[in-house]
């Protein structure tokens, strides 16, 4: 049994607002401990319930976060940008027997600790053929047209509500609860690795594979704070605007969809200016 691990950070114990996350910063370098202490404990967890290989991709900002040197033994870790699949790289391998979502975060223009997709300002809102969107529902997207089901959510409370929308099945932790964008009310690590170990070794009996759904096609939306960043995203091929400060495009698999996602915010970020945005 092979288990895939996809970590972000602003879902992880203690980190409440942008200095935790971001890489250099006195705060980032002590939250990479609680971070790591996370994906650890659901490493233990899923070898205590009988999986052979824990594979755990880094999914957040340069995916260079994580301390190799505190994982356990066992454990195998894809470090480093510019994956295929991104924050789910690997899923599409096909050995691949569950993944988990650790250290997420609610989606862009909702309530939630650090709530953002993708870019942590510029994108207010995304939208899957109707439906509002977090990295949570991309990446569920993505990795059930491999078969492959979530298991496992961590993250604050709120994270933990929005999983129960595209993967109800699923296990949850929250290790913290909303109060703001930037503030909560945080359980210790100690708490929080007993927690997801105890989760994680409960989630391995989901992690059976199915066959591939094939959902498509995907309506996919994104509304930006400023009108130029829809003008610049216009540059994908596909890419329509269909409001002052929104652009929309189709795609008949969510692979094809996360790759046009990753385009768009590449240029949309591109497009921002230090003062104005």
């Amino acid at each position: 049994m092979k288990i895939l691990i996809s970590a972000d950070m602003e879902g992880a114990t203690g980190v409440t607002w942008p200095a935790d996350v971001l890489p250099g910063t006195p705060q980032w370098e002590r939250c990479r401990g609680m971070f790591t202490s996370d994906v650890n404990a659901a490493v233990l967890g899923f070898h205590d319930g009988g999986a052979d290989r824990v594979v755990i991709n880094e999914a957040h900002w340069t995916m260079r976060n994580l301390l190799l040197e505190r994982l356990d033994a066992r454990a195998e870790m894809l470090t480093g940008r510019h994956k295929t699949l991104s924050m789910v790289e690997g899923v599409q391998r096909g050995d691949v027997d569950g993944i988990a979502f650790v250290g997420y975060h609610t989606g862009a223009g909702t309530e939630g600790v650090l709530a953002h997709t993708y870019l942590a300002n510029s994108i207010t809102g995304v939208w899957v053929n109707g439906v509002r969107a977090s990295e949570g529902l991309l990446n569920a997207h993505v990795v059930a047209e491999y078969g492959v089901p979530v298991i496992l959510v961590t993250g604050d409370d709120l994270t933990c509500i929005d999983a129960a929308g595209y993967a109800p099945d699923a296990v949850t932790v929250a290790v913290k609860d909303h109060v703001s964008r930037y503030a909560a009310v945080c359980r210790t690590p100690a708490r929080t690795a007993a927690d997801i170990r105890a989760a994680a070794k409960e989630a391995t009996a989901l992690a059976v594979r199915h066959e591939p759904v094939l959902g498509g096609p995907f309506s996919v939306e994104l509304e930006f704070d400023a009108e130029h960043l829809s003008m610049a995203a216009t540059v994908v091929p596909g890419v329509e605007r269909c409001g002052e400060r929104r652009v929309a495009y189709t795609s008949e698999t969510m692979y094809e969809g996360i790759r046009a996602f990753k385009a768009v915010t590449t240029v949309v970020s591109a497009a921002v200016e230090e003062q104005y945005g």
